[in-house]
């Protein structure tokens, strides 16, 4: 559609030039302006006049006319001239020939800009804080993450996955209090992660209280903490020791998670790779006269730039999250030299990134435009806010498995003898989570209410994924189609190719919005337009050999596009359900 857009813009250009022949207007601004109508008698693209009404001093109609006048294109049949806008409707045997040969041509790579030119993003994204359970909190970045970098690697960027675990912090100290007074390494081997939260709970109702539960505060319990992982940054082996097994026994339960969504990192450099490098960043931060004492803490003031001050060490000396930011960005640059460097977290974490990226650029380095906050919005359940340390979570790991659990009732009345069954119940079951979830504009709060997440009608992964292997099910049954041209009866057959065509443009734009909704919308805008035309035009029953041939090669797009698309919001495709 692109192509077809680009030829449209210059016949428009070459038109405005009859009314004014000096008139500064590019094919490319032109080609931004074209829209979709909402009505399809309205035509398939426009141009709305107005736009360029007060630069060449004429009324809309009258450019409108002036376009039309001289207009002609094989991709259009036939224009419009219908107030200030200049309505175009597209041939549609051109518009399915034009498709079907890109398709045919890039096949896996149908639908991408190619602009990338190998360039080197870095995305951090997922990161869990380790010692706790991988939950619905969790959902975001990671899905988000993952997706935007799939995006960047379709349009050709070199792209490095990193999961900057939290496995250095406070927590630990935390962890490491709770561990001598009440637990033993017997019942947290066997216990795995579920004992780390029970007693990371459990020292977070003794140091602030619990009224319910009968438990006194004592804020002593937090000073023990912090003195435990001060311990830790001055290199105590015996905290280090039992740190790096509570690392290890994370490390594992998180991995079973990323397995199920089929994502995988180049790097697992966590924060506590960082404890040599922070000290140079701190030092460079006292040498550019940046860092100030304030209470016996080390901070960078900000005032000047209507932000609160960023902490970079503790009274007792200790890191802080930006120093560790800072010293891991640095170490990146030099690694991989990156054209961007992304981070995906929740919004909730807007000042502290913009905190740590102005105090990078008042350090000097010559990359702090190159790196970009995205931001997403909350998740609740059923409206209750999530919080790991009072135990109000929905864990991934339940998630995943009371979604699998649905489909497999559901396959076994339907499909009692397909292969693979369990295996296929968990691709989709997990694929209903990730899709609702992906389904929604990323800044948007989610509330997230089960029942909704794992319905099978409507607007859901299952019902594209059903559509896929659809597609996959005719092409299976289907014969080799004949050669000769085209044939297009029906208008379903224009309006699928004309969704198929756009897959492009959505790329593009979810590419340069940060927005892996875009894919996911335009995913369900595919399948609806592929189901209306498999429901009124029969496919291989056709009158004739041309016209199954041609629905035959349009269904071929059609799982072509959705395949690709899938692929860029961590959906798998699965060809028999």
């Amino acid at each position: 559609m692109l192509t077809i857009k680009k030829r449209i813009a210059e016949q428009i250009v070459s038109g405005v030039r009859t009314i004014n022949a000096d008139a500064e207007l590019s094919v490319n601004d032109v080609a931004a302006m074209l829209e979709y109508p909402p009505d399809p008698n309205m035509g398939d693209l426009a141009f709305p006049c107005f736009k360029l009404s007060k630069t060449l001093r004429r009324a809309p109609a009258q450019i409108a006319s002036a376009i039309a006048e001289h207009f002609s294109d094989p991709a259009v049949s036939r224009v419009e001239v219908v107030g200030g806008y200049f309505n175009l409707y597209l041939d549609g045997e051109y518009l399915t020939c034009h498709l079907l040969s890109e398709v045919s041509l890039k096949k896996d790579r149908y639908g991408s800009p190619a602009n990338g030119d190998g360039r080197v993003v870095v995305f951090d994204y997922s990161s869990p804080n380790l010692a706790k359970p991988f939950h619905i909190g969790h959902l975001g970045t990671t899905v988000i993450g993952h997706s935007l970098r799939r995006l960047h690697e379709f349009a050709g960027y070199r792209c490095v996955g990193i999961n900057y675990v939290g496995d250095w912090g406070t927590q630990f100290g935390k962890l490491i209090v709770a561990y001598k007074k009440w637990g033993d390494r017997e019942t947290v081997e066997n216990g795995g992660v579920d004992a780390l939260v029970d007693l990371y709970v459990r020292i977070n109702n003794a140091i602030s209280g619990n009224e319910e539960l009968g438990i006194p505060a004592d804020p002593a319990l937090a000073d023990e903490a912090r003195a435990e992982f001060c311990k830790m940054e001055q290199g105590d082996e015996e905290n280090l020791a039992l740190w790096r097994w509570l690392v290890k026994l994370s490390l594992k339960a998180n991995d079973e998670i990323y397995a199920q969504l089929g994502i995988s990192f180049d790097s697992y450099k966590g924060e506590s790779n960082y404890t040599n490098e922070m000290p140079v960043q701190v030092q460079k931060l006292r040498d550019a006269g940046l860092l100030k004492l304030d209470d016996g803490a080390s901070i960078v003031d900000l005032s000047e730039y209507n932000m609160p001050p960023c902490l970079i060490l503790k009274r007792d000396g200790s890191s802080l999250y930006p120093t560790r930011d800072i010293a891991a960005a640095y170490d990146r640059k030099q690694l991989y030299d990156f054209d961007k460097a992304v981070y995906v977290t929740s919004a909730g974490q807007s000042l502290h990134f913009a905190q740590w990226f102005k105090v990078v650029e008042l350090m000097g380095y010559d990359w702090a435009d190159k790196l970009v906050h995205v931001p997403y919005g909350t998740v609740s359940i059923n409206g209750a806010k999530l919080a790991t340390r009072t135990g109000n979570v929905i864990l991934l790991r339940d998630l995943f498995a009371l979604a699998t659990e649905k489909v497999a009732g559901i396959m076994e009345e339907k499909s009692p003898n397909l292969q693979d069954k369990d295996k296929i119940a968990e691709q989709i079951g997990v694929g209903a989570v990730v899709f609702y979830y992906l389904s929604n504009t990323r800044m948007k709060d989610i509330n997230f209410v089960m029942e909704d997440a794992l319905s099978f009608e409507g607007n859901t992964g299952p019902y594209v994924q059903y559509t896929y292997a659809r597609a996959c099910s005719i092409l299976a049954r289907a014969e080799q189609p004949v050669g000769g041209k085209l044939v297009i009866t029906a208008p379903e057959e224009t309006a699928l190719a004309k969704i198929l065509s756009m897959f492009e443009e959505k790329v593009t734009e979810a590419l340069e919005t940060y927005e892996p909704s875009v894919i996911a919308r335009y995913i369900l805008s595919v399948a609806a337009a592929f189901n209306r035309f498999y429901h009124n035009c029969s496919i291989l029953g056709a009158e004739n050999e041309q016209v199954r041939a041609t629905r035959q090669m349009l269904t071929e797009a059609t799982k072509t596009v959705l395949g690709n698309a899938f692929d860029l919001i961590c959906l798998k495709k699965i060809e028999k359900i």
